[in-house]
């Protein structure tokens, strides 16, 4: 594999140079062909999608009815598709309303101090604050553990995915070298929050501030490894000789929720805080596109007096890797569990599900008796789509985190026909040992196979995708949907997508077949309005055409929700006015457009509570790249105040079911 001869630090965007220089097929290579030799979505469009997704839908919970669903609801996609704008609020269709809640700076806890409208806060002050940049999320049920669906009371959990300084500190920082305490602020800011919330009699939600329930995950949080890294060699450090424990979960992006009723946090663009000024890169630095000028805060200049930063120059110091932080990028990029109802637990980062750029995980509907399946995405250029299966059955009484430490990761490979291969990342499998050997990489244990996960992916000839993003899985027929969100790197026009760049993005989707085979196709293209999408026959419009997109769910009635993440041009003067939500019918192939963001945010994390009255979406960094003196955004707070990453509650006016 050949390398740039420079890694540059990543721009402020966050987005990860390109880092795969594999010769393994680019998605456009296969889709080109693809499109040409379509297997299982031919004639028309609803005879296809009935014989890819079937009719029946799960319904949400009906709490007058203890165990009984309702039917699926009729009218779904009821709402006025609402028109694109560039206003600077959140606009939603005739019938719905919205509270503003949570936004960045809210005290957690009764010890915790207001948000000071300067942004003066302290790093202690935040840590016990709502984090900055809200994300991926999701709502338990206060009653969860007891078999419960309560749509009134529960834990909002979310993920804070980074920080901007220009707005987080009151005059946008100190510059460089970086202020340790700015560092220390940055910090507390990522990470999670936990948040008991409660529905009032009016219908609005409050923050339950005095329940022990509410809690901060931070960049500084103890946590344990747990898996086939554990103990490795290449994960000890100066805070754990040992290699069992790290510290802080960072750059928190989508998520996931397991079965037995936890969340999962997603590391995903963990590379940018860490620099390595060595010349000579360990390739899972290299692989990871640790920079080797500067990371992308200049953390590493606040110095070497505090052990809880100089941890992010993985540069080597001393003489033994317990005596300083070589190791400690190779702590990140793992999907980190939290159980929101025991306060006082410790994180644990699973390792067997591998180390790369987490957009989230997304687990097939469990069945007892049989594996557990989850998939996640590695959101970067030419990067990958997973799969994990453990190695234990799943079995609901006895179902917990043991599940997903133990089992086997895929990697996939999309091929021309329609079909596709689960590729075994596996030092047992003999094909794996084969293709390492002929490309002359070593691993000492399936440790050093999950460290250099992506390494691994190459070796297989996994086929490199346009940074792949969210999933969701069909509440009944468990399809599997992936947003592959934009590649400006790929020049080659396609039947797919036939304009010079994958500006736009779209949607894959599949179904599995054996344990190792799967059948795909493309759900969605996206683009402007009058782009056609000849394999489903459907012509974008104004009511439904968006680019870039990201966040994806589906809803227990089936309607499928996708939200854009543009940036820079494409966002600010293109056709598609400030980013958005979508709804889709994927039955009828129906989409419409639900939510429109305020300026320069991007629209990202959407739950309902079970009986799918209330919605929950978060608005993460409005004005992004302004200030510090002035912001392109002043929402939610308005007058001259900066801007707030905040989630938004959407209700319908007259108490129904959102999206009908």
């Amino acid at each position: 594999m050949t390398k740039p001869s420079k890694h540059q630090p990543f721009d402020l965007s966050g987005e990860e140079p390109v880092a795969n220089f594999s010769a393994n097929s680019d998605f456009s290579e296969v889709l080109d062909k693809r499109l040409n030799r379509r297997r299982f979505l031919q004639g028309s469009v609803a005879l296809a999608v009935s014989g890819f997704l079937g009719q029946g839908l799960l319904g949400c919970s009906n709490q007058s009815a203890a165990p009984a669903l309702l039917q699926q609801p009729a009218g779904l996609l009821g709402f006025d598709a609402i028109p694109i704008n560039r206003f600077d609020t959140v606009t939603v269709p005739a019938g719905y309303r919205t509270q503003v809640f949570l936004p960045w700076g809210t005290p957690l806890t009764t010890d915790a101090p207001a948000y000071r409208a300067d942004a003066s806060h302290s790093a202690a002050e935040q840590a016990k604050q709502v984090g900055m940049h809200h994300d991926g999320m999701h709502f338990f049920p206060i009653d969860l553990k007891q078999g419960g669906q309560s749509s009134d009371e529960g834990l909002l959990v979310m993920n804070h995915e980074y920080v901007d300084p220009n707005i987080l500190h009151a005059f946008g920082g100190k510059g460089i070298p970086r202020d340790k305490e700015e560092v220390h602020k940055e910090l507390a800011a990522h990470g999670v929050s936990v948040a008991h919330i409660k529905k009032q009699a009016d219908g609005n939600w409050q923050l339950l501030q005095d329940s022990p329930l509410n809690r901060r995950i931070t960049g500084h949080t103890p946590m344990e490894l747990t898996g086939p890294v554990r103990g490795h060699a290449k994960v000890v450090t100066k805070y754990s000789p040992d290699g069992t424990r790290t510290r802080g979960t960072l750059n928190n992006c989508a998520h996931g929720v397991t079965p037995w009723g936890t969340y999962l946090t997603c590391e995903e663009n963990w590379a940018l805080l860490f620099v390595n000024h060595q010349q000579a890169m360990p390739r899972e630095h290299r692989r990871y596109s640790i920079a080797d000028e500067h990371s992308i805060l200049h953390w590493e200049t606040a110095g070497r007096s505090d052990d809880a930063i100089s941890r992010f120059n993985a540069t080597p110091f001393a003489d033994k890797a317990s005596d300083d932080y070589r190791n400690e990028p190779n702590n990140f990029g793992w999907i980190v569990e939290i159980d929101p109802f025991k306060p006082d637990s410790t994180p644990v980062k699973h390792t067997a599900m591998g180390r790369f750029a987490h957009e989230g995980l997304i687990f097939a509907k469990p069945e007892s008796g049989k594996p557990l399946v989850a998939y996640s995405g590695d959101d970067a250029r030419f990067e990958y789509i997973y799969k994990f299966v453990s190695a234990k059955p799943y079995h609901p009484a006895t179902a917990g985190p043991h599940l997903l430490d133990e089992g086997t990761l895929y990697v996939a490979r999309y091929n021309e026909d329609g079909s596709g291969d689960w590729l075994p990342l596996d030092l047992n499998d003999a094909d794996f040992q084969a293709k390492a050997r002929a490309a002359g990489h070593a691993f000492d244990s399936q440790a050093d196979v999950l460290l250099n996960t992506r390494l691994a992916a190459d070796i297989m000839g996994a086929t490199k995708m346009d940074r792949p993003e969210w999933g969701a899985v069909h509440p009944v027929t468990n399809e599997v949907y992936f947003t592959l969100t934009n590649n400006s790197r790929r020049h080659s026009p396609d039947a797919a997508n036939p304009r010079a760049n994958n500006h736009s993005g779209h949607i894959i989707r599949w179904r599995e077949g054996t344990s190792q085979r799967f059948d795909w196709d493309i759900f969605l293209l996206s683009g402007d309005a009058f782009t056609y999408t000849p394999q489903h026959q459907l012509m974008l419009t104004e009511q439904n055409h968006h680019a870039s997109p990201d966040g994806l769910w589906f809803d227990p009635n089936g309607l499928l929700w996708i939200q854009t993440d543009m940036a820079g041009a494409q966002m600010r003067s293109g056709p598609f006015g400030n980013n958005a939500m979508l709804a889709a019918d994927v039955n009828t192939h129906t989409i419409k457009r639900f939510l429109v963001g305020p300026v320069d945010c991007e629209v990202t994390g959407v739950v309902m509570t079970p009986d799918c009255k209330t919605m929950f979406v978060n608005i993460q960094h409005p004005g992004e790249g302004s200030g510090p003196y002035s912001f392109s955004s002043t929402w939610p707070d308005r007058r001259t105040n900066r801007p707030r990453s905040a989630t938004v509650i959407i209700t319908k006016e007259d108490g129904g079911i959102i999206g009908t």
